[in-house]
């Protein structure tokens, strides 16, 4: 249960700070606050910044709000016990990641520059994403 809980409340801060990038992709939000690199603004404004016609964070948000329900969901006492939205869990946090991974790649390689937002939501689907594997783990042992 406690995983579930951590991976709810990781992916609402992961929403928070996708939002905050949305926001500013669609022009709402203001000036992007980076720290002086300027980092956040390059890879933001650059061609890699918009995916099938939208802004590469609407994605974000879509993932973590369809992650932080799901993960409320699992908490209801009857999912508990069910293997199913544990399984579920590690498969979003699995395409969230490979997709951040890719981003990633992206920052490093091909836009050479670094977005602390984007490193941050990184850190963040990482971490729901080994939590995901460590509590399906620790739920299989515990069911044999």
């Amino acid at each position: 249960m406690r995983h579930r809980q951590a991976i709810a409340l990781l992916a609402l801060v992961g929403l928070f700070v996708a939002v905050y990038l949305w926001l500013h992709a669609i022009g709402i939000g203001g000036a992007i606050k980076c720290g002086a690199s300027g980092g956040c603004e390059v890879v933001q404004t650059s061609r890699w910044a918009v995916f099938l016609g939208q802004p590469v964070a609407l994605y974000g948000v879509i993932g973590y709000v369809v992650i932080l329900i799901v993960a409320l969901a699992a908490l209801r006492p009857v999912a508990l016990v069910q293997r199913g939205w544990g399984v579920l869990l590690v498969g979003l946090a699995t395409v969230g990641a490979l997709f951040t991974a890719y981003l990633t790649y992206l920052e490093l390689f091909v836009i050479h520059a670094i977005c602390r937002w984007c490193a941050g939501s990184a850190l963040i689907i990482t971490a729901i994403w080994v939590v995901a594997v460590w509590g399906l783990r620790r739920n299989d042992r515990m069911m044999e």
